[in-house]
């Protein structure tokens, strides 16, 4: 005899399976589509840099360009993942719940986008410019590859993440996981957290964890005006 009460776990745990497999495939496809343009995207990455960078073996080559293809591959995979997301908790919304919740994917998307451009193009800039003039003529700079790149990776994928905040905290409210209040609450801890973040993706100055630390404050209350735009439209 079948036991009832444990038929709907197993059939919620083999759906989660089964959109894990989506993403899982559908990363692998993103991955190859990105490798076939990798050589693009790395001659993008490089173009403001006056030396060409070093490697330290073969296997340098192969690594970066496999770690290139799967950081851009990601950034398909953020709306793909908020839409599986959606789909298996959208059974337990109503109507209106399941339309406003689905609107907020093209929000991760875009966010992401703003974050890893912020982080690109103005943060990991201006760690670059300080850390070489603390080198000044004292030190011959040469970088590999590797760290370059794993040096970029560390700055610009946190931050590009940590701009995902207003969307997680939206989608959260419009199910009624968090309240307005609460965010209001751990506001000090919530920017504590963020000064953290801030100070570990930067250089020991003062500026540059200042410009990142001012639109993750911004998200933030962002964050508690949606939500409270949210309840009083619920």
């Amino acid at each position: 005899m079948e036991n009832t009460s444990t038929s709907p776990i197993l059939s919620h745990l083999e759906e989660m399976r089964t959109r894990l497999i989506i993403v899982g495939i559908s990363f692998l496809l993103c991955f190859a589509l990105s490798f076939a343009v990798v050589g693009d995207i790395y001659s993008f990455l490089i173009r403001d840099l006056e030396d060409e960078l070093a490697i330290l073996g073969p296997g340098d080559i192969i690594w970066i360009y496999m770690a290139l293809s799967a950081v851009i591959a990601i950034i398909p995979m953020i709306p793909l993942g908020a839409y599986q997301v959606w789909s298996f908790v959208a059974p337990g919304l109503t109507r209106e719940e399941k339309r406003s919740t689905l609107s907020y994917i093209p929000l991760f998307f875009f966010l992401f986008i703003a974050g890893l451009s912020f982080g690109f193009f103005i943060i990991f800039p201006l760690i670059m410019d300080f850390l070489l003039g603390l080198a000044d003529s004292r030190f011959q700079t040469l970088f590999t590859v590797d760290r370059y790149f794993r040096f970029m990776f560390r700055t610009v994928i946190p931050i590009a993440f940590l701009f995902e905040l207003p969307a997680v905290v939206m989608f959260a409210t419009q199910l009624g996981l968090i309240h307005s209040r609460q965010l209001q609450r751990y506001r000090k801890y919530a920017y504590f957290v963020l000064i953290a973040m801030a100070v570990l993706v930067t250089p020991p100055d003062f500026i540059t964890p200042l410009l990142v630390c001012i639109p993750l404050f911004l998200l933030y209350e962002a964050s508690v005006f949606f939500a409270k735009l949210i309840e009083r439209k619920k």
